[in-house]
């Protein structure tokens, strides 16, 4: 159901017309790929008040832990939002904010029905980017020991020993290893 079309509820701490704005918010949050500039202040004073999180000084520093770097926070963040999750806080562990007493109980019921058709691209979208950081680090790693990736796909020549020489250690004794199992 389209942002606009949804009915809110007037509470003492959030008008109807104040969720409508944070839900359109979250919407092209969301949309926009979770875009920094479309992070704004009222969506992140709703997560803060009424989604149980906690406040991380403010909007820059929380966007910086869910969403700047590529951490497992991302994913918790997500699944707090997923329709089909029990809404388990990525913070806090539980579900208050989801309980009907919470200011702007309704307003968090539309955005977890509202982040149901982002959530699996998004998540895909972040695994992938980590996924690519990562080996990027892995090539600059072994770049700096002089090797290079090679991908899986590759076929490989296989490095065997000649046929009826001994394995190169075979016979040997590490000089450390009877010093780790002597008195």
């Amino acid at each position: 159901m389209p942002a606009d079309e949804i009915q809110f509820s007037d509470e003492q701490f959030m008008s109807a017309a104040e969720k409508k704005r944070v839900l359109r918010a979250w919407i092209r949050f969301l949309q926009s790929g979770c875009k920094k500039t479309q992070f704004t202040q009222d969506l992140y004073h709703h997560l803060i008040q009424h989604c149980s999180f906690i406040a991380h000084y403010e909007r820059h520093s929380f966007y910086h832990i869910y969403f700047a770097r590529l951490t497992p926070e991302i994913f918790r963040f997500f699944d707090q939002f997923y329709p089909q999750n029990p809404g388990i806080s990525a913070e806090y562990g539980s579900t208050h904010w989801l309980s009907a007493r919470t200011t702007g109980a309704d307003l968090n019921a539309a955005m977890r029905e509202a982040a149901a058709p982002y959530l699996d691209s998004l998540r895909q979208h972040f695994a992938e980017t980590q996924r690519q950081a990562e080996l990027a680090i892995a090539a600059r790693l072994l770049g700096k020991h002089g090797l290079t990736v090679v991908p899986a796909s590759c076929p490989t020549d296989v490095v065997s020993e000649p046929a009826g020489s001994p394995p190169q250690n075979e016979g040997k004794v590490d000089p450390i290893q009877p010093q780790l199992f002597t008195d």
